[in-house]
């Protein structure tokens, strides 16, 4: 089997950092050293209206926190980035070499000095700091019990504007991220002389798998009976997800001036006592229409194709499912979001091309329910009409997996309830969902990349 280049080598972007072997700077301070390796690494998430707890965008906050970062980037806990670079690459790729680990270590020992703004780095956070959402549109408050039971909520977050616009990227904020499990939703956009869209009950919980009620049950559907325009899988939410920012005009779409973010499938893990969450959805304009549509793949539980064998791990045993899925027409890759419950150990994706080659897709050699990304591409990725997608997944059913929810183990399968699988976190599910447009010529030549 022959493997073809995907992308170049990871360029490293401190140059006081070369590869292994490389002398350390004797005199380490906060603007040259500690800021560029921050603003890589952590600025993105730990930013005001990040996704982490607290910010790390000045030095101040960085000096305060300094034996913790240094604490938690030697123990390989931070950043977090599953995938493998090794493997294949994607765009905000958090990975700390050695040299930079150092870095950090023996700024805080030596005092963790601040040094001399200066003008090649005065500008250099802001450039990172991701402009505020042009729209928060809140959900209903939801009340939820301590009785460690996994809990199901259908969810509608009516919006209201002056005008319709153009949406570039949509993002689900929890309110306790450590009990949301994931969050699956699109946008209704409205006719308002057909429709009362703010009528109507706004928040049901269900049992899980009855995400097909939700138009009877949320009454979301146009007063003569019609349904309005769908954005099907307009924002959707795992630990660790936050809002995809493409270049304008890809995977843009238009956001009526009356509309509803309405959640199918709003998942909250067990909670160990009674609690209130409100969650939110963000939402960033565009300044152009759709030029290029994105399309959504699955493959494996309720997708496409199925695992095989079927996804059944036994007591005690490690397993490895497939799923295979041949593509009939040239596509470009857009991103890719693999997911597993607890039980997952490993899983990676490739595409072998009719004329041999294969295309490396992704590699997590160590799963991480925690944490669970969209990964997108530095570019477009052509995958040729012909050629078969291969995803690979393990699972461990043994008492050594650390996230093995039950002590002692037992068997543990995909479940089907309510029509679909079950999504509880102790069931299992293996899932590959792909992003794609249609391929066009010199899409290898187009960065994905936009700025927030």
């Amino acid at each position: 089997m022959r493997f073809a280049a995907l992308f170049p080598p990871m360029l490293l972007a401190l140059s006081s950092c070369g590869n292994g072997g490389s002398k350390l700077p004797d005199n380490i301070d906060y603007h040259t050293h500690i800021k560029p390796i921050l603003l890589k690494n952590c600025v993105p998430c730990h930013q005001p209206g990040g996704a982490a707890p607290f910010s790390l965008d000045n030095f101040e906050r960085v000096r305060n926190k300094a034996k913790t970062i240094v604490k938690v980037t030697e123990s390989g806990y931070m950043p977090p980035w599953p995938a493998d670079p090794a493997w294949s690459h994607f765009l905000g790729e958090k990975v700390l070499s050695r040299e930079e680990k150092e870095i950090l270590r023996r700024w805080f020992e030596s005092g963790a000095q601040e040094g001399i703004l200066g003008p090649d780095n005065s500008n250099a956070t802001t450039a990172i700091i991701r402009k505020a959402p042009d729209l928060v549109v809140p959900l209903e408050a939801i009340s939820l019990k301590g009785d460690r039971q996994d809990r199901f909520f259908l969810i509608k977050a009516p919006g209201i504007m002056e005008q319709d616009t153009w949406v570039r990227a949509v993002e689900f904020a929890p309110g306790i991220p450590a009990l949301v499990h994931h969050f699956n939703g699109h946008i209704l956009n409205y006719d308002g002389r057909r429709k009362d869209h703010r009528s109507g009950s706004k928040a049901r919980e269900v049992q899980m798998g009855a995400y097909g009620e939700h138009f009877p049950l949320l009454k979301l559907e146009n007063d003569d009976g019609s349904y309005p325009e769908r954005v099907h899988s307009a924002v959707n939410y795992l630990p660790g997800m936050q809002g995809q920012f493409l270049p304008e005009g890809i995977g843009t779409f238009r956001l009526s001036k009356a509309f509803s973010v309405v959640g199918n499938d709003l998942h909250y893990g067990p909670a160990e006592k009674d609690t209130t969450d409100r969650s939110s959805i963000r939402i960033w304009f565009g300044s152009k229409p759709p030029e290029r549509p994105v399309y959504e793949l699955m493959l494996g539980t309720n997708g496409v194709v199925k695992p095989q064998p079927p996804l059944v791990i036994p007591a005690g045993k490690k397993t490895v499912h497939y799923c295979r899925f041949k593509v009939n027409q040239d596509i470009s890759l857009v991103s890719v979001n693999p997911h597993m419950h607890l039980l997952g150990s490993s899983i990676r994706a490739w595409a072998e091309k009719p004329n041999g080659d294969t295309v490396k897709i992704i590699r997590i050699q160590q799963w991480n329910f925690r944490w669970q990304f969209v990964y997108t591409f530095p570019t477009f990725v052509r995958i040729p009409a012909g050629s078969e997608i291969v995803v690979e997944a393990h699972f461990d059913n043994t008492e050594t997996n650390p996230d093995n929810p039950f002590k002692p183990p037992v068997d543990v399968a995909e479940r089907l309830e309510y029509g679909g699988a079950s999504m509880r976190a102790t069931d299992e599910m293996l899932q590959f969902i792909i992003q794609w447009t249609p391929y066009r010529k010199g899409d290898e030549n187009i960065r994905l990349g936009g700025k927030p």
